[in-house]
């Protein structure tokens, strides 16, 4: 079939598709006075962080990055987030992640929680148990 038959044959078809989209004015607003908008809400501050407190855990919850470092040496990970600090601590028994956030009215950031897991594979062991082992090493 030549392609000129082809192309004739098929260009009511594509016309028609394109005569069916059919684009709509938007609608006017009334005119009028602008309803008013409620004021914008008040700035709050920031909730203070909930700190974590379990036995065990003496000596970290509550401590700065530098009085963690003391304990556990140099962090695997030492990670900025906002106005959080995560630090990161590992060893063959455990890699431990220490959150630190400063106090609600600003100051240098504190540990206020505490998570442990196995370096294996991932599965949560206990806290106090984990910071014990890391720092004999």
């Amino acid at each position: 079939m030549n392609f000129r038959i082809v192309t004739a044959l098929m260009l009511p078809a594509l016309l028609a598709a394109c005569a069916g989209a059919v684009s709509r004015p938007a609608p006017s607003r009334p005119a009028g006075p602008v309803p008013a908008t409620d004021p914008p809400a008040p700035v709050r501050p920031p909730p203070e962080a909930q700190v974590l407190r379990l036995p065990g855990l003496e000596g970290v919850i509550g401590a700065n990055a530098r009085s963690l470092m003391a304990q556990f040496g140099e962090p695997r990970l030492d990670v900025l987030e906002g106005d959080a600090r995560k630090l990161q601590f590992s060893g063959t028994a455990c890699v431990l992640d220490i959150y630190l956030y400063p106090p609600r009215g600003g100051g240098e950031p504190s540990a206020t929680y505490v998570d442990a897991r196995r370096a294996s594979d991932g599965l949560d062991v206990d806290r106090a148990a984990c910071v014990a082992a890391l720092r004999r090493r």
